[in-house]
């Protein structure tokens, strides 16, 4: 989710670069906050949405490559009135010809801490340090400037996603999930599985113990190779501490089964209804493993929306 300090690591400290960030947006714009691209003089790492914006963007980041590593530029861009893009919203972007030497900071950056950048006359000063709250910035109003900061967490928060069962459908998951906001954990009981890359092979017995100790914002998968199992791992995702998803692949029928012996086992009403079964946006029609994931995928990113 943070490709950008790659490009930043393999092309800006070999190449003359300059990298464009969003810094903020407002109203229907094309991406939002914290968006990169890094542009040189003839290819372009990532995208802020491509369309006009993209284009004046390009057009001012090869022209601050005329000057010295370290300067910057902020530019506002009324995206209707300036650039006549229909989606109309408007978007404040950072512009900065990229100094190698300036790097330093990003061999202590990571998803778990925070980037401040201290805006200075003739450059950026960045350090990386533990979590702070990021600064809310506008597209409108006063922009930074000398002397102001700016603190931002890297990439955005990726829900852990805990999927029980490497069969088809599983690996479609597994496969779909890439580059999404989700920290994937994948388990299967069966042997077989252990050279298949990503799947951790735990003992059954031991599969109700990853569920329980899963943190309070994962979602959880059950779509093994066996309905006892699916039946075991579902009854400790929801006796346990709540999670924010407990998904459940399978028909009607199944969840009428699986409702009926979760109350003879105790499970109260109210816990039961935090299964979802089947799993997947009911819309998206198919059976095929790839529609599944991509359903399944999409509902999990609804959520993250809500």
């Amino acid at each position: 989710m943070i490709d950008w300090l790659g490009w930043l690591d393999e092309v800006a400290r070999r190449h003359p670069a300059a990298l464009v960030s969003i810094l903020a947006s407002e109203g229907s714009a094309p991406r939002g906050a914290g968006t990169r691209m890094l542009v040189t003089s003839d290819a372009l790492f990532g995208t802020i949405g491509g369309g006009q914006l993209e284009y004046r963007a390009v057009e001012q980041a090869r022209a601050i490559l005329a000057l010295p590593p370290g300067s910057w530029r902020i530019q506002d861009y009324p995206l209707g009135p300036l650039l006549g893009q229909c989606c109309g919203g408007r978007v404040r972007l950072l512009i900065e010809h990229v100094d190698p030497a300036g790097l330093g900071w990003i061999g202590d950056a990571g998803e778990d801490r925070a980037l401040v950048s201290t805006f200075m006359a003739e450059r950026i000063d960045r350090h990386c340090t533990h979590p702070l709250p990021a600064t809310p910035l506008s597209a409108r109003g006063d922009r930074p400037r000398a002397g102001s900061s700016v603190v931002e967490l890297f990439g955005q928060r990726r829900r852990p996603l805990y999927l029980f069962g490497a069969g088809h459908v599983g690996q479609a998951i597994a496969r779909h999930s890439v580059g999404l906001p989700f920290r994937l954990a994948w388990f299967d009981t069966r042997p077989v599985f252990e050279t298949v890359e990503g799947v951790t092979v735990v003992p059954e017995a031991g599969l109700e113990q990853c569920v329980t100790e899963a943190p309070e914002d994962t979602a959880i998968l059950i779509l093994t190779h066996d309905h006892a199992l699916d039946y075991s791992l579902t009854k400790a995702a929801l006796s346990g501490n709540p999670v924010t998803f407990v998904g459940l692949i399978g028909s009607e029928t199944k969840r009428a089964r699986f409702h009926s012996r979760l109350e003879k086992d105790g499970i109260d009403a109210a816990t039961r209804a935090r299964l979802t079964c089947p799993i997947g946006i009911a819309d998206i029609a198919g059976k095929e493993p790839d529609v599944i994931a991509i359903a399944t995928l999409a509902q999990l990113l609804q959520m993250r929306q809500q």
